[in-house]
């Protein structure tokens, strides 16, 4: 077992020198590592929010704006549909969250619970997804007609809009560049995020903050804005601000041309004319299509473009534009572009996001973070080193050197998984400390109790080795399985404390049983000892 072939030899060192290479650029600052020559590795351990400062946000999806939508929409269809088949009625009004009205035959009602049914099952299919069962429960009294959303649809969507949500949330963030963000779903309505780094974290409250539902509607030319009533707007038509004045407004159709969920691209830009920051934008085939539809036929007309329901501009159509591209305008500066821009491309959020809680993790505290876990590792590391070589002497160096071996692997391998490195991380690390002389300490044990049985040295050795390799698996196989459970049970905190615990598990295997066995072979090659002094 003291045996080593030079591949085993080439290879155990080519390991250990690309760790050191991968480990290197941590010894760096960015300006420095990017004279690095291009064979070098350039990427470095993530800081968590807790060593570099950033910003730790707590989010909560408004799911009853949402439950509000789906009635309203419920509402209208079944207007529609009680128009269509020529149905009379009264009293159609919305109560805790229940459409209520009275048919006047109701000898109808049979026929009309069957429409609901249908009217049930294509709204399923918009929202959400084709069920066998209703999603409307429909209670009816002589003439009166009680419609409401089921209590599993109801959790359905809310579901399927938290998700959502999350989702567009990763998209927008990851749009700024920022790195390693945390963004995971707490509870059933809530998303929690921490933006190591983040030195900004008003912008990003502006993004996350805005819904960015895209519309394009004609502005009512025929009807007058009457400041002295300002909600009311003639049928079909409602009033909205503009988003650069809230004083200003705009009298637009109800009716929307073309719809956001049609947008593809959205990248900011500049007029070339004007040379204002811009944002352009471009539809898929289909939005293409209605875009070019809706402005070949109001041509000279001004055409709205709607975010939030807030106005942004309302452009006169000068031409029918066919390509399915176009321009916002509104007075933006670069970075509101630049930020809209992002907003559309991400999507709009399903239902508004509100902010429940947000903290702000100075670099401060993080450099004092980082401080005592240096101080914490190196009085374990300097304890260590110093018991292994008292104890056992020549061996206990070998130890102390896969010892700091083992430590640069955890950090190459860090760096290169580009994982994010926490306080809990760091004290998973010292925990790996001691781990890594753990196996040694048995392997050294067993080596003494051969030696004092009376077996030669190279056969101490080799059975101190071979007898240790059973118990050492055991061990480190049980902590893998610990720590395995804690990834995948764990927060965000613990997560990290059980990457840096599986990386060393691995590293200090390979280190102390494999390269401190390569050392002791090496030695008793060369020197050839009549005795251990262990």
């Amino acid at each position: 077992m003291l045996h080593f072939s030079r591949s085993k030899i080439i290879s155990i060192c080519a390991i250990s020198i690309v760790a050191m290479f991968l480990a290197l650029p941590n010894l760096f600052s960015d300006q420095k590592i990017s004279n690095f020559p291009s064979f070098i590795p350039s990427q470095k351990v993530n800081l968590g929010l807790d060593l570099q400062g950033g910003s730790h946000l707590l989010l909560e999806v408004d799911t009853d704006s949402i439950e509000k939508e789906k009635i309203e929409d419920l509402t209208f269809d079944l207007r529609r549909m009680l128009k269509k088949d020529g149905i009379k009625y009264n009293n159609l009004k919305v109560i805790n969250d229940s459409i209520i009205f009275k048919i006047t035959d109701a000898t109808l009602v049979s026929g009309l619970v069957k429409n609901i049914k249908e009217l049930s099952q294509s709204t399923s299919q918009n929202a959400v997804s084709a069920q066998s069962k209703s999603n409307l429960e429909i209670d009816i009294n002589n003439d009166l007609i009680n419609v409401s959303l089921t209590d599993d649809y109801l959790k359905q969507i809310s579901i399927s809009a938290v998700n959502q949500s999350i989702e567009i949330v990763r998209r927008r963030i990851d749009e700024l560049g920022t790195r390693e963000p945390t963004i995971q779903k707490q509870g059933t309505s809530r998303i929690l995020i921490q933006l190591p780094g983040l030195d900004d974290p008003e912008r990003i409250k502006s993004l996350l903050g805005k819904t960015a539902k895209l519309t394009f509607k004609l502005v009512d030319q025929k009807a007058s804005y009457d400041p002295s009533n300002p909600t009311k707007a003639p049928v079909g038509s409602e009033i909205l601000s503009s988003d650069s004045n809230s004083e200003f407004k705009y009298i637009v159709k109800k009716k929307v041309m073309v719809g956001g969920e049609n947008l593809v691209d959205a990248q900011p830009g500049f007029d070339s004319q004007t040379n204002e920051p811009v944002v352009n934008f471009r539809f898929d085939r289909i939005g293409a299509k209605k875009f070019g539809k809706v402005t070949k036929a109001n041509i000279g007309k001004p055409f709205a473009i709607i975010l939030d329901n807030k106005v942004v501009s309302a452009p006169v159509i000068r031409d029918a534009i066919l390509g399915g591209s176009g321009q916002i305008s509104g007075g933006f500066s670069a970075e509101e572009a630049a930020d809209l821009a992002v907003l559309l491309r991400a999507g709009a959020l399903p239902a508004p996001l509100v902010i429940l809680e947000e903290r702000s993790v100075g670099p401060d505290l993080g450099a004092d973070s980082i401080l005592a876990g240096k101080i914490a590792a190196l009085i374990g590391f300097i304890a260590v080193i110093i018991f292994m070589v008292l104890v056992y002497r020549s061996f206990g160096f070998f130890a102390d050197v896969a010892l700091i071996l083992n430590l640069i692997m955890v950090l190459g391998i860090l760096s290169l998984l580009q994982a994010t490195l926490t306080l809990p991380g760091i004290a998973g690390i010292i925990l790996t400390i001691g781990m890594a002389v753990d196996a040694n300490v048995l392997i050294f044990e067993r080596i003494k109790e051969e030696l004092r049985s009376g077996s030669s040295v190279i056969n101490s050795v080799d059975s101190g080795y071979k007898r240790a390799l059973s118990t050492i698996l055991d061990a480190n196989i049980t902590t893998l399985i610990a720590a395995s459970i804690l990834f995948f049970m764990g927060s965000g905190p613990v997560k990290g404390f059980s990457v840096t615990l599986a990386i060393g598990i691995f590293t200090s295997v390979f280190t102390a049983f494999t390269v401190t066995r390569l050392m002791v072979s090496i030695y008793i090659s060369k020197m050839k000892p009549k005795e251990l002094r262990l």
